[in-house]
């Protein structure tokens, strides 16, 4: 139950993605992060996870982050857990989707190894996973992550040719992606139109969270040194996006709480 305090404020949705943004990109650990999600807890805020990880991979992360009452967005905004759900689909999405893969042409497929065309062995060799994490990440229900290792021209040909087959593609801090479409801001605004006026907080570091950061009231880019920084958004001119100097969790956190506290929320 909200005290009287929280009763009065709007409801506050804090929007997050997973990799390099609240876990750190090399160690995988949220630790610098816990003061903020302790207080997040504390005022009954949704803590939604936004990610390209599989339900498999999300769902007791967030009962692990205390937040399992969330709904949570996984695969790139293909998929949607709600809340207290703790067991996947069927995965048909993505075994029509491994269909329409292994249909483009010979030449263009065989520079794109997804998670389905690994072992885990070799997805814990590409993502620096434990293999029990990297199983989970291969439990795919709604799109299909994978390293493209041809020219830009071929990659621009192939995406040409499954975009003709429904299928659309998002680049990730690591992986290029492929789904049927709904993005991250797509399950954001489904998710933010089942409250009354709610004010929404969204973090990411990589391409595929831009548009869900443009999408937020308050919008964080969280630095990754382990790739290119961001380009510049238009919501930086006005101090409604910001960035981090601080990177994962430790730049997460300093952001969350200084948003948080413009709303008044400091204890």
């Amino acid at each position: 139950m909200k005290n009287s305090e929280d009763a009065n404020r709007p409801e506050i949705l804090v929007f997050s993605d997973i990799d390099g943004t609240l876990i750190d990109h090399d160690t995988y650990s949220y630790s610098a992060a816990e003061e903020c999600l302790d207080l997040l807890r504390r005022h009954h805020i949704p803590l939604i996870l936004a990610s390209s990880k599989t339900s498999a991979e999300i769902i007791p992360l967030r009962r692990e982050l205390g937040f399992q009452g969330s709904p949570a967005i996984c695969e790139n905004g293909a998929g949607l857990i709600e809340g207290d759900t703790e067991a996947g689909t069927s995965g048909d999405d993505y075994h029509r989707l491994r269909r329409l893969l292994n249909s483009a042409p010979k030449a263009l497929r065989r520079h794109f190894c997804g998670f389905g065309d690994m072992t885990t062995e070799e997805v814990v060799e590409a993502t620096g996973l434990s293999a029990d994490a990297a199983d989970r990440a291969r439990r795919r229900e709604f799109s299909e992550p994978g390293l493209w290792s041809g020219s830009e021209d071929d990659k621009a040909r192939f995406l040409e040719g499954m975009n003709k087959t429904g299928v659309s593609a998002t680049q990730g801090g690591r992986f290029l992606t492929l789904s049927f479409g709904a993005t991250k801001a797509d399950r954001m605004a489904e998710i933010m139109a089942r409250f009354e006026d709610p004010v929404s907080i969204a973090l990411g570091d990589a391409p595929n969270d831009v548009e869900m950061i443009n999408a937020a009231d308050y919008g964080v880019i969280v630095a990754n040194p382990s790739h290119a920084p961001l380009p510049t958004l238009d919501g930086e001119k006005t101090g409604r996006i910001i960035r981090t100097k601080k990177p994962g969790p430790e730049g997460w956190s300093g952001a969350v709480m200084r948003i948080l506290s413009t709303l008044g929320i400091t204890e």
